[in-house]
């Protein structure tokens, strides 16, 4: 197969996030402390996923990589994403549009409908994605989105590609998919509960 932009797409993403993932589940009895710098670059590696779903995820894609380059740029003064956020609350702009806080959790949603993407891919037949991908959306996003956002989502769940079509733009075969698709499924779950403890231990919610 071709080399292309999504050589080795899934594979980086399983990789990245297992080592996220090893941070925090490693650390059962000192403070865990994710640093912003390879957050921010595993959740960039992700960003690819979004444009080959195609025009029903536009705008989920164009949110999420506007917010993640936000994380990149914080990570140059800012250390841990525990950091990040206490600069916030002092500063008491978490809410804020545009705050680090605001935009992590964005980004959060982004990381989690991609896990129950994986999810319901790995565990469909067929090669449609239209049920693992409404699910995704439904569960995830849904809930935060504007009428006519969903209702955009909802035209563009008839114009997604197969599920052949999606694996062939990231180069790769069903059986390595498979194999990418359950680690970043197993690895992001820690994190995603990782970044919901620090948001929910310092009382700021997660339904906003």
């Amino acid at each position: 197969m071709a080399e292309g932009d999504g050589d080795k797409t899934l594979r980086k993403i399983a990789e990245a996030f297992k080592d996220l993932a090893n941070v925090v589940t490693d650390s059962h009895n000192a403070e865990v402390n994710v640093q912003v710098a390879p957050f921010s670059r595993a959740c960039s590696l992700v960003s690819p996923l979004f444009s080959c779903l195609g025009v029903a995820f536009k705008f989920a894609e164009m949110d999420y990589v506007a917010k993640v380059h936000d994380l990149a740029e914080a990570s140059n003064s800012i250390q841990t994403l525990q950091s990040m956020i206490d600069l916030d609350v002092q500063a008491v702009s978490v809410r804020n549009g545009g705050s680090h806080t605001r935009n992590l959790l964005r980004v959060k949603r982004g990381l989690d409908m991609v896990r129950v993407l994986f999810e319901q891919i790995l565990v469909s037949e067929g090669d449609s994605l239209r049920d693992p991908a409404s699910k995704a959306y439904e569960q995830v996003l849904a809930p935060y989105h504007g009428w006519a956002i969903r209702k955009a989502v909802s035209v563009g769940m008839y114009v997604l590609p197969t599920k052949e079509q999606f694996l062939k733009k990231l180069n790769e075969d069903e059986a390595s998919a498979k194999v990418h698709m359950q680690t970043y499924v197993t690895a992001s779950t820690p994190l995603i509960q990782y970044i919901d403890k620090l948001f929910l231990s310092r009382d700021l919610g997660i339904d906003w």
